[in-house]
């Protein structure tokens, strides 16, 4: 029989009188990146541990409430991103980022693989300055990496809006489509024409 000390047996009292907390689950953070197609974003970050949701919507323009033809339109000024919600305890911003720059083209501009037009061009929407700090660090590194310019830019966060509810999730309800659809954008392969074996080791395969 295991020896019990006082404090493992006024633990249990403790605990019903309030007097201390249950341990908390980290508040979740949030972040939030343009890499084109934003079907093929969540199911990147999805993959990651520690990330607790993916929404896709639209940020960087300047009409409320756009809908996906409006924004496709390019009426709005809105690109397609993903709003990433991660546990810090688990991944942090930084790891975030190298996921980013591993599922996309950033040499190309107002455009990812087979979409083309500035509602797919790639950014980052730092929503603090220790993000935008990180965010700049990481596009330095990459540019210094492949000794060119990039493309993706750093852009200040004002709003978020959630895209259409059929648009959520859209790599699995849709999963023969959306297959298709990537296949035929040839997205996986640039990325590992590009990134070699750390595209599909973070998300793009």
């Amino acid at each position: 029989m295991t020896r019990k000390t006082l404090a493992d047996l006024l633990w249990p009292c403790l605990l019903a009188l309030g007097v201390i907390a249950p341990a908390q689950a980290a508040e979740p953070r949030t972040a939030i990146f343009g890499g084109g197609c934003f079907w093929c974003m969540e199911q990147a970050y999805d993959k990651v541990e520690g990330v607790v949701e993916t929404t896709s919507g639209y940020t960087g323009g300047h009409v409320e409430n756009p809908t996906y033809e409006q924004v496709s339109a390019g009426v709005t000024g809105h690109i397609e991103v993903v709003k990433v919600e991660y546990d810090p305890e688990i991944v942090d911003y930084a790891t975030l980022l190298h996921v980013f720059w591993r599922n996309i083209d950033p040499f190309v501009e107002n455009r990812q693989f087979c979409d083309v037009g500035d509602t797919y061009q790639s950014a980052i929407f730092p929503l603090d300055e220790r993000q935008r700090e990180l965010a700049e660090a990481s596009l330095e590194e990459v540019a210094e990496r492949f000794d060119r310019d990039i493309a993706t830019r750093i852009i200040d966060f004002e709003a978020f809006y959630p895209a259409e509810d059929y648009h959520q999730n859209y790599y699995v309800d849709n999963a023969m489509r959306y297959r298709y659809y990537k296949s035929a954008c040839g997205r996986s392969e640039r990325l590992e024409e590009i990134w070699g074996d750390e595209a599909e080791a973070h998300g793009a395969g």
